[in-house]
């Protein structure tokens, strides 16, 4: 039979199928099935094994339904600001330029070190004098100590001396003492130099994170003290998106729940609600809601506080049945569907809902987890073999 003679053939057979069906609905029998039931005793074409069409089934779903409506928001950086200068010096150079792109630890200006290193090279000679009045100190203890040993050896003598033995055991107190204030004034020096390391190392101003130059608050020369600002930077490739939100809309924002997110040169991505702020806006009744974008491939560059619109939930959804809408088949003013079932391609009529995305709610003519075709369905006709995962 060619193709033609059963597409014929398929239109008669729907044709007699759906007045089959009217009569059923004025008899007040309708019931989901009844056309499955009626076609193929008109339109079963005999189809044999090696009429067997190949086709590709995606199972109806139960998903959430929800109305959206458009919110506009600004992309945000999570990381900006400026960058200061934590030591104090005159600017020998500067690394960078306004829009430059710098990684984290790259340097972006340089201060000026020989005041940084003599500072650094004085205190550790005081840490060098700190740790030998250390040592002298813990010798001049040993000593003290050799003496009162000495004296206690002779208190069962008649030289041994109560006096002498108390002045000794004294001084050894003293020279304990004086140990304790050097190894502290040590500790001083060390940390005063562990200071200078830290200043000489801050004389080279590097970037705390990757981002781009904005601004460049010093030149070669100026003199800087210690917070000083010497740049502005904000960080590109670590972006959020800020929305303010009606109130109403608030409750269907749980954390975590992805929506659509459309920038200005019509690509299309989704963002996922980091957080709601709990704080509202008394005039506009809106409250900041943070999104995390995730971004698919992009047709420009994206820059800081660009538009995007977003396009949230208008309540709480709905759990409904779904069907890919590539499954949909419209003839004969009629909207049915194919369904694989036992090797042959049951037709059901369906009445559609909403759309959501690339799916089609169902209200009525199929249950979740059925297997329907959406791909090689052009091709079929009540009760045709089929071959499921074939291609189509």
């Amino acid at each position: 039979m060619s193709g033609e003679a059963r597409r014929r053939r398929h239109r008669r057979g729907f044709r007699g199928a759906a007045a089959a069906l009217a009569a059923a609905r004025a008899a007040g029998v309708l019931a989901v099935g009844v056309l499955a039931a009626v076609v193929p005793t008109a339109v079963v074409p005999g189809a044999a094994a090696q009429d067997a069409a190949a086709v590709a089934v995606d199972a109806a779903r139960t998903e959430v339904m929800s109305g959206t409506v458009p919110v506009i928001g600004r992309l945000v950086a999570r990381q900006a600001g400026e960058i200061a200068a934590r030591a104090a010096g005159p600017v020998v150079a500067l690394h960078v330029e306004i829009g430059d792109s710098v990684e984290k630890g790259d340097a972006i200006a340089s201060l000026d070190t020989v005041r940084l290193r003599a500072q650094r090279d004085r205190l550790a000679a005081v840490v060098a004098e700190a740790e030998a009045q250390v040592a002298q100190s813990l010798a001049q203890e040993a000593l003290r100590r050799q003496a009162l040993r000495r004296i206690e050896g002779l208190r069962d003598s008649a030289a041994f001396s109560q006096g002498r033995f108390e002045d000794a055991r004294q001084q050894a107190v003293i020279a304990e003492t004086a140990v304790m204030r050097a190894e502290a004034l040590r500790a001083s020096a060390a940390a005063n130099l562990a200071l200078a390391e830290i200043d000489l190392a801050w004389a080279r101003i590097e970037a705390p994170y990757p981002g781009v130059i904005t601004v460049l608050h010093i030149q070669a020369g100026a003199w800087l003290g210690v917070g000083a600002p010497v740049a502005s930077m904000v960080n590109d490739r670590d972006l959020e998106v800020e929305a303010d939100v009606p109130s109403e809309r608030i409750e269907a924002l749980d954390v975590g729940v992805s929506v659509p997110l459309a920038l200005d040169d019509g690509s299309r991505h989704t963002a996922a609600v980091r957080a709601v702020v709990p704080a509202e806006n008394a005039f506009t009744r809106t409250r900041q809601v943070r999104f995390t974008p995730l971004f698919g491939p992009l047709r420009k560059p994206l820059a800081i506080d660009q538009s995007v619109t977003l396009a949230l939930p208008a309540g709480r959804g709905r759990k409904a049945v779904t069907v890919h809408k590539d499954a949909i088949v419209h003839d004969q003013g009629q909207t049915f569907v194919y369904v694989a079932r036992d090797g042959r391609a049951q037709i059901r009529l369906v009445r559609l809902g909403d759309s959501v995305g690339g799916r089609f709610e169902v209200l009525k003519g199929l249950e979740a987890g059925e297997p329907v075709v959406v791909r090689g369905n052009e091709r079929l006709w009540p009760d045709r073999p089929i071959v499921v995962g074939a291609g189509g």
